[in-house]
């Protein structure tokens, strides 16, 4: 026996501690991975929403305008009315898209979370 059983559980205990920093470190280095994917998705989101609507905008706008003028002399309370309900309905429209397009949008870092649970699996430490 050259080493004696101090210098054994020294060595065992370092190389848990380096184990579980490891560990620790790929854990971590997922969740800023993670992270920054859920950045540019939100980023990206945000940006095609925020065209989309002004672009939107601009063509019912006009549309609505267009039709005005078109119908002025006969019927411009109708076309003014239908204008705005027709408005307000697609405001209505996007607004629940977007609504259910947040509620089916993932739990945010679930993939470190479950690898966090299976760590704990794995140790025996299961709640």
């Amino acid at each position: 026996m050259s080493e004696t059983p101090h210098k054994r559980l020294s060595a065992s205990l370092r190389g848990l501690l380096d184990s579980v920093l490891e560990i620790l470190q790929t854990r971590i280095e997922l969740l800023s991975v993670e992270l920054r994917e859920e950045k540019q998705r939100a980023a990206s989101f945000l940006f095609n929403t925020v065209l989309a609507a002004l672009f939107l905008a601009f063509g019912v706008v006009f549309l609505a305008v267009f039709l005005t003028v078109l119908w002025w002399d006969e019927h411009r309370l109708l076309a003014i009315g239908l204008a705005t309900a027709a408005l307000i309905a697609a405001g209505l429209f996007c607004a629940s898209r977007a609504s259910s397009e947040l509620k089916r949008s993932g739990r945010l870092f679930s993939a470190s979370l479950s690898e966090l649970s299976q760590d704990r699996e794995m140790l025996g430490r299961d709640e």
